[in-house]
Parts: structure tokens; C-alpha cells; sequence
């Protein structure tokens, strides 16, 4: 079945009991069971529950996984994956993912005896060059955040089978609909379902894809004994979302485009950061793994955090926040917002500086969206 199909049927069939359309919220935290000798599928909610056992399978289907697991968070996500590592181990990450990862592999996998390595450029050849005997896991995301670097996700692949390394890929930026990376020889995939899946800024919450039956033994295993479950209501409000997935991001990705064309010759922007742009390095590898070239455009304003500050304050139609993925479009500065806690020196070494502005390109008309930037940049 095509993707749109998938999204609105498979893990959404109609209630057995009632016939609801809509998969029914199941706000519960006990299942009465039949008998001692004989219980039910569901018991307890934070071991299973129906709701979200629906958006498990709808995330399993659009990734192209057996199991999907859902969690309260993307970071608790992240962390159940991450809990695969133990001391002595090390991890290979490329050098430009999100904050909130560095966060987790700052403050918790070093000082639990996790060796960090970051991989710049995360090219294939420089995870050749890094990857050592204690290398567990490879942790990547394309497009990077905030800079939208891509990589070679097939490539690296290639690499983790051959060392026997376990590779996760945050897909959050392109979501499923843009790019498949267990299709791609990925191990494991994780999503922030707060962003493009759910899509509509009122939820938070998190996915974890996953074949390999060990794998997804040892994550679930996590989930339930660490509580990191996603919620009856969250779960729905993600399943609302994936419905719509595949025109959304159709609309937002062509918008975006529209709008990286627009900066690139606009006198305020110094540099833009988008995969679409036949100048930007990564977009002969972006035009083969992806379907569209995603919803998010990055850009260095010349005159630094003066116009950041200008910008912010001046947009009519850009909510200026730190999340992205949404039918609003939102406006981020990564050095005061995801990437704040790793230094200015650290963030100056992997370019993010303070001038750069992260755009999610919502659903609103590009033309509108363009004009707003216009007089926001023009100040």
C-alpha cells in the first residue's frame, strides 16, 4: 500500500466493540482481568495499552519496522536506545545532532563510563577513521540539526554490518514520509513525535522503530520498567496527526523550498542552510535517500545576534520558539535554544554561531510567509 494509505489505516481500524472510526482514548490505568490462569492482552497501562499500542503499529508500518514503541518524550526515546550502551562501550556521533541529545550524552552516558567520540562531517570515511574495538552504537541524524548537514545514511550502514556496530538514526527532521532509514540498512530509528508526526504543537512525545527482535526486546524492556510510557491522550493526539502526514509535508517542503530560494539572494542573509539548494554539499545525496527535501531552512543573518534579536521581535507570522514540525511556522535560535548548554567556544567549532536562525516552514501561504521575513530582515 502507498504511504497516505498506511497512515490512515493501519494501526487505525475501527473499534471492534463500537465500530468508532477514530481510535478510541482508553484512559485507564487497569484492565479487569478473566481469570487467574487466563489474562488478557492488556493488564496494566504502563505494560500496554491499547491507544498506544495503535500508534505503535501506525509508526512499525510507516517506518517499515516490525515493532514500534512509543514514549513520553523524544528524548526518552533516546534514552531508551541509549541504555543499550554500558561502561567501557563508546558511541560514534556526528558532531551536529540536537541539543537535547548532546544533553544525554554529556550529563548521563560519560559520567556513567560511556565513551563519547563526535564525528565532524560524519562523512562514512571519518566513521571508518573513528570507529575503534569498544564502538557499540553510531548515532545519527540527516538532515542534522541545525545546519542540515546529510549523510550518507547507506554508507554508514554498510560500515556498522560490517564492525558488528548497532546504527540509530533520529529521523525527526524528514520524518517517515520523506525518508525510510531501516530501508536504508539502519538498525534502529528515533522520532520526536511532538514534531512533524504529530504536527499540531500540542503534544509531547517520542517513537523508537526497530526490526532486530533483540533490539527491540532490550528498548521495550526499558520502557516498561522506566515508566517512559506515552500517555492514552498523547498517544491519540499523535495517531490524529500521522493522518495527515504526507500532505503536509508535501505542502511544507515545497514552501520551504520557495523560501530558501528567496533568502539566498536576500542582501540581509549571509549563508542558507538547505538540502533543496543545488548548492548546498549534501543535496545530490538528499535527492537519492529522501523523498523531499524537508520543511526546515537554516540561515547565518550577517549582522550576528543584533539581528537575531531584530528578526524575533519584527515577524508577524513565525512564532518565535524552540520546537519545530508544526502547521505554524516557527522561528528558533540554536544558540540560546537547543544548543545553548555546550558552550559558545564548542558551538563556534561546529558553526553554529550566534547569527544563525532555524525557520520550520509551516502551512501557511509561502508568499505570506516571505513577505513576513521580508520586513522582519528588512529592519
Amino acid at each position: 500500500m502507498h504511504f497516505e494509505t498506511l497512515a490512515i489505516h493501519d494501526g487505525h481500524s475501527p473499534d471492534k466493540h463500537t465500530g468508532a472510526v477514530s481510535v478510541p482514548v482508553y484512559q485507564t490505568s487497569v484492565f479487569e482481568q478473566d481469570d487467574v490462569d487466563r489474562p488478557r492482552e492488556f493488564m496494566y497501562s504502563r505494560v500496554g495499552n491499547p491507544t498506544r499500542a495503535a500508534l505503535e503499529a501506525s509508526i512499525a508500518n510507516l517506518e517499515g519496522a516490525r515493532h514500534g514503541l512509543a514514549f513520553a518524550s523524544g528524548v526518552a526515546a533516546e534514552m531508551a536506545v541509549l541504555q543499550l550502551l554500558h561502561p567501557g562501550d563508546e558511541v560514534l556521533a556526528m558532531a551536529e545532532i540536537y541539543g537535547g541529545t548532546l544533553g544525554i550524552m554529556e550529563s548521563i552516558l560519560k559520567p556513567n563510563g560511556v565513551t563519547v567520540t563526535y564525528v565532524p562531517g560524519g562523512t562514512p570515511e571519518a566513521f571508518h577513521a573513528a570507529i575503534s574495538d569498544k564502538t557499540r552504537l553510531i548515532w545519527i541524524e540527516s538532515p542534522g540539526n541545525p545546519l542540515l548537514n546529510i549523510v550518507d545514511i547507506a554508507a554508514i550502514a554498510e560500515l556498522a554490518q560490517w564492525k558488528g556496530v548497532t546504527l540509530v538514526v533520529d529521523n525527526t527532521f524528514a520524518s517517515p514520509y520523506l525518508q525510510n532509514p531501516l530501508a536504508l540498512g539502519a538498525h534502529i530509528v528515533v522520532h520526536s513525535t511532538s514534531k512533524y508526526l504529530g504536527g499540531h504543537s500540542d503534544v509531547i512525545g517520542g517513537a523508537v522503530a526497530v526490526s532486530d527482535p533483540v533490539l527491540h526486546e532490550k528498548i521495550r524492556s526499558y520502557q516498561i520498567v522506566a515508566g517512559a510510557i506515552a500517555a492514552p491522550w498523547d498517544s491519540w493526539l499523535v495517531l490524529r496527526g500521522i493522518k495527515t502526514l504526507k500532505v503536509r509535508m508535501e505542502e511544507q517542503c515545497a514552501s520551504a523550498a520557495k523560501i530558501a530560494d528567496y533568502l539566498s539572494s536576500h542582501p540581509a542573509v549571509a549563508k542558507v542552510y538547505y538540502p533543496g539548494l543545488s548548492t548546498h554539499p549534501g543535496h545530490a545525496l538528499a535527492a537519492r535517500q529522501m523523498r523531499l527535501f524537508g520543511a526546515v531552512v537554516s540561515v547565518d543573518l550577517k549582522g550576528g545576534l543584533d539581528a537575531v534579536r531584530l528578526a524575533a521581535k519584527k515577524t508577524q507570522l513565525f512564532v518565535y520558539s524552540g520546537s519545530l514540525g508544526s502547521v505554524e511556522s516557527q522561528m528558533g535560535h540554536p544558540a540560546t535554544m537547543s544548543h545553548r548548554h555546550i558552550g559558545a567556544a564548542e558551538r563556534a567549532r561546529r558553526g553554529i554561531g550566534d547569527g544563525l536562525l532555524r525557520l520550520s516552514i509551516g502551512l501557511e501561504n509561502a508568499d505570506d510567509l516571505i513577505a513576513d521575513l521580508g520586513e522582519a530582515l528588512g529592519s
